[in-house]
């Protein structure tokens, strides 16, 4: 079980992979006729569960996006998708980062002092 800032930094990369599943999905059916892209919704929620004064849940939801289709009924933006990859690898990079910091932390914090 994960808590405070490490249970942040937790859901915050399971988000980011969600959301680079979908954009990867969205991707790989960008040509498919009818195919509606999704997309992944999680800032306002983690916003709000950190905002909270008795703390809060937070949840990624996925949903269809609301762009119009093209004439053969997909919604997919292909540009679009693979910014958001890029973005998505780059938020995660950063997380990682904030992680392993917190962790390093951590195990400093746990060592005994040094005379």
């Amino acid at each position: 079980m994960t808590s405070g800032i490490t249970g942040v930094l937790k859901f915050a990369l399971e988000s980011l992979s969600l959301q680079t599943d979908t954009a990867a999905n969205d991707v790989a059916n960008s040509e498919t006729p009818g195919y509606t892209a999704q997309e992944v919704s999680f800032e306002h929620s983690l916003s709000q569960a950190l905002s909270s004064p008795f703390g809060g849940t937070a949840a990624a939801s996925t949903y269809s996006s609301p762009a119009l289709p093209a004439s053969n009924g997909n919604n997919v933006n292909l540009t679009g998708e693979l910014v958001d990859l890029q973005k998505s690898t780059l938020q995660s990079q950063t997380l990682v980062d904030l992680m392993n910091a917190q962790f390093n932390m951590e195990r400093d914090a746990m060592q005994p002092p040094i005379y």
